[in-house]
């Protein structure tokens, strides 16, 4: 019975190899005809970017890892969110051009709307799938219970902060 080295048994590392084309037999091959230099296999998906790329490549890799691997539910909630940051950006504009003569009102409106995206932010930190070893005695559903319950007490003291 043979033993086996424990070099033999051990995983090793992988390196990604370089891709040599096999040679055809219709084509001729020549001394002259070196394989490349080795290059870096992205991910199915992803392209690949170097060290000088663009930040509109950069932009437009992250956009894509986005759209490929973010669950339809974790989108929704970013879309709330943008939603939320449009609209403290409208309040914000409309206090600064057209004045702010009820500042309680903007003030109950602004810090709705803050606190509904640290909510919001909240939900959908609890809820991500990736996020699932630190927050596993947490479940989807009951994330959602309390981003209700605490939506439903955040706008009651908004309301009654307006007077």
């Amino acid at each position: 019975m043979a033993r086996k080295s424990a070099h033999s048994s051990a995983p090793r590392p992988t390196t990604p190899r370089p891709v040599t084309p096999e040679p055809s037999t219709s084509e001729p091959t020549t001394a002259a005809a070196k394989p490349s230099a080795p290059s870096t296999v992205p991910a199915a998906g992803t392209p690949n970017l170097s060290a000088g790329s663009s930040s509109v490549d950069i932009a437009n890799a992250i956009w894509s890892k986005y759209l490929s691997d973010t669950p339809q539910r974790t989108k929704l909630i970013d879309v709330f969110m943008v939603f939320l940051v449009a609209v403290g950006v409208v309040q914000f504009v409309y206090c600064v051009l057209a004045g702010n003569y009820p500042f309680n009102a903007f003030l109950s409106g602004f810090a709705a709307t803050v606190g509904q995206f640290v909510l919001t932010a909240s939900l959908r930190i609890q809820t991500n799938p990736a996020n699932k070893n630190e927050f596993s005695s947490v479940s989807p559903e009951r994330a959602f219970a309390d981003f209700v319950f605490g939506s439903l007490i955040l706008h009651f003291f908004c309301v009654n902060f307006i007077n």
